[in-house]
């Protein structure tokens, strides 16, 4: 009986770095901007320490969640913008891009983030930046109930963009990269795309509560690990200050999952860079190239629930076309979804 030849692929150290947050809420603009620099040369050092500490195979670091910022607690949409958004190709973008070069790593983070295309909105975005400094992946977070996404502007939106920018999965030496950011972990369809488009390691940039107890983030992350045989690097937060919220709320549980939703490595709470495994690109290919029950990913019927998907009327698109993006809004849109879901 002939054989396939088992699919190759390397294998490296990827690190969830969990690192602290400072935010900058109540701060002027200059200072906000001046403490997001302070921010980003504190994470190059961590990274340059923590490849030291990892090894010269580190070729992935996740960062957490809007971890040059926090996020907005109140502020307009407009003064966000002003203090705390990056733009594409700015400042912070060029030092971030400064690190992955330095260290030669594949960094990925998460910022909110202006588009010159839509003024006076921002999207949280995520983001790889390749050895070379270039950005390698953009994506624009779509679930998110008080930030504005690219489904409330969505005509426009893909008419300037398409769908593959709504979707992107980054073809690169260490895998395919896609990213997911915090919550979105909680959308089943959102990975399952990614995955369908090659999607082998996701980069979760987050920043949740963690608990003894398993939280829906937690066995999310499993759920997600397991239905596509992806690796979930995923890293929250080591810490959130400058905000009345307690520090530590936010703090700890970054960890690395593999294809079949193991856990490889859990960081406690704190900053730490004790979030790494090994990711080997080579078994994830050889699964997902072998038959069996447990290769969920071939058994996909994305035509049928595509069809069933369908019928239901429930967030609409668009719905920022005209409208302030204020946070009354946003519950309004909330509220009318809960209206025809339970309707």
């Amino acid at each position: 009986m002939s054989q396939t030849a088992a699919p190759g692929g390397p294998a490296y150290r990827a690190l969830a770095l969990q690192t602290r947050t400072r935010a900058v809420n109540g701060l002027a603009p200059d200072e906000a901007r001046e403490t997001m620099a302070a921010s980003i040369a504190r994470i190059g050092g961590e990274v340059a320490a923590a490849k030291r500490w990892v090894g010269p195979d580190l070729r992935l670091v996740v960062l957490p969640e809007y971890v040059l910022s926090g996020f907005p607690m109140g502020e307009p949409i407009e003064r966000w913008s002003e203090m705390a958004a990056l733009a594409p190709g700015g400042p912070e973008y060029e030092a971030l891009a400064a690190v992955a070069s330095r260290e030669e790593v594949f960094l990925s983070g998460n910022a909110y983030e202006t588009d010159p295309n839509f003024p006076g909105l921002y999207f949280q975005a995520s983001f790889v930046i390749d050895p070379a400094g270039e950005v390698v992946l953009r994506y624009r977070r779509l679930h998110s109930l008080y930030s504005p996404s690219p489904y409330d502007v969505w005509d426009r939106y893909l008419d300037l963009y398409g769908v593959d920018a709504v979707f992107p999965v980054a073809r690169t030496e260490i895998g395919n990269l896609a990213c997911i950011a915090s919550e979105e972990i909680l959308y089943p369809e959102l990975a399952r795309a990614f995955a369908l488009r090659g999607a082998e390691v996701f980069c979760h940039s987050t920043s949740e509560v963690t608990s003894p107890a398993p939280t829906p983030k937690e066995i999310g992350r499993r759920a997600r690990a397991v239905e596509n045989l992806a690796y979930v690097v995923s890293a929250n937060s080591g810490g959130l200050h400058g905000i009345p919220i307690p520090g530590d709320s936010t703090s700890g549980g970054s960890k690395i999952l593999d294809f079949e939703g193991r856990v490889l490595v859990e960081a406690g709470g704190g900053e730490s860079v004790v979030a790494y495994a090994e990711i080997d690109i080579a078994a994830l290919r050889r699964n997902r190239a072998r038959p069996g029950m447990g290769n969920l990913l071939s058994r996909v019927k994305p035509g049928l629930w595509a069809e069933e998907y369908a019928r239901h009327d429930v967030e609409r698109p668009n719905g920022l076309d005209g409208r302030p993006p204020e946070r009354s809004w946003s519950a309004r849109r909330q509220q009318e979804s809960i209206d025809r879901v339970t309707g």
